[in-house]
This record gives structure tokens, sequence and C-alpha cells, in this order.
């Protein structure tokens, strides 16, 4: 789920969620994702048509929601958050980042199937990573929020394009390794952000 279903706090509704993206998860390890529909995908989780608009547009939101919750959930489970004053506060990022899309990985079947979402799945972690440093930025920076955006999400993309090219490689690296070579390639990125709210404050 996007930040806004971890932050649900209805239990009713946060079941709800739970009962449609597992069943879509199911669904995604027997059939592509074009020929899974939203019949299918409340037939499995026991819900009716309408319950599913009232929580999400479409599958794809769904399966946004899937994607991307998984991996905030990941963070929120090893205490990860980007704190906005050090690039390298971003490495416990991308180490989730390597092992939830590794897990994905593992959990998807057959190739024809993967690359059938595999769009859709890039767009959901960049996003889902966008907005962790974003956040991590706002709440300990004072760069003007259009420059956060753009440093924030030059640095989604460099990281999540960075994961994927260690995850298809045929004998990649323990994660471990790769994670610091990643943080000196955002470095650059993220340290902006931090050098010019530090001017700033040396200027006033």
């Amino acid at each position: 789920m996007p930040s806004s279903d971890c932050e649900v706090r209805d239990p009713r509704i946060r079941r709800t969620r739970q009962l449609l993206q597992g069943a879509l998860m199911q669904l995604l390890g027997l059939k592509r994702f074009d020929d899974i529909s939203v019949q299918d995908i409340t037939d499995a989780a026991t819900v009716n048509r309408a319950t599913f608009y009232d929580h999400y547009t479409d599958k794809f939101a769904l399966l946004e929601a899937l994607i991307a919750g998984g991996f905030h959930q990941m963070l929120h489970e090893r205490s990860v958050r980007y704190d906005g004053t050090c690039p390298s506060a971003a490495a416990a990022i991308i180490l989730a980042a390597c092992d939830y899309l590794a897990t994905i990985r593992a959990a998807q079947g057959g190739c024809e199937r993967r690359s059938n979402v595999e769009a859709l799945e890039d767009a959901a972690m960049i996003t889902a990573i966008r907005r962790v440093l974003a956040d991590g930025m706002a709440r300990h920076t004072s760069v003007p929020e259009e420059r956060r955006a753009m440093q924030s999400a030059a640095a989604s993309w460099a990281i999540y394009g960075a994961v994927k090219e260690w995850l298809n490689t045929p004998e990649r690296r323990p994660a471990e390794d790769i994670v610091p070579e990643i943080v000196a390639m955002v470095t650059p990125l993220l340290g902006s952000a931090i050098e010019e709210d530090h001017a700033a404050h040396t200027m006033t």
C-alpha cells in the first residue's frame, strides 16, 4: 500500500485492502496481469465489486498499492527513515530496495508474467523511493519545495536504476556490497540539498 494506505488506522479498511492486495498477489503467480480482471480479484478476496471501487480506482491502482505498500512495510519493519541530513542515510533505503526487489523477483512466475507488470512495478517503486526521500528533506531541510521535488525525483530514478541493474546481473554480488557504490553515485544529488540548506542558513 502507498504511504496513505500505511497510515490508515481503521482496522476494517486495512483488512479489506490487505485482502484485495493478497488476492492480486496470488493471481499474479497464476496468470498475466492483463488477464486478471477486477472480478477475478474480488472473487479471490471474497468481496464485492462495489467494495473494490470504494478503495481503488482500478486494478492498476491496486498493483501500485501492493508494490509500494510492501516496500513501505519493509522500511517500517526495519525502522528506516530518511532524515535528510546526510546522503549516506539513504544506504538503508537502498539496501531495502535491493532486498524487496529480489523478494518480488523470486516470488514471481515465468518471465512472461514478470515482464507483463515490470513497467508498473518500476513506476510504483520509483514513486515510493521518491516519497521517502522527499519527506525526509521536507522535515530536515529548508530547501524550497520545488527544488526538493526535483532532487528527490532525480535521486529516486538513480537509486532504482542502479538497483534494477544489480538485480538483472546474472551472478550478482551481495546487496551489502553494492550499496556503498550506489550511495556514492547518488550523493551529488542528495548532498546538494544539504549543502544548499547549510549555505542558506550561513547567509542569513
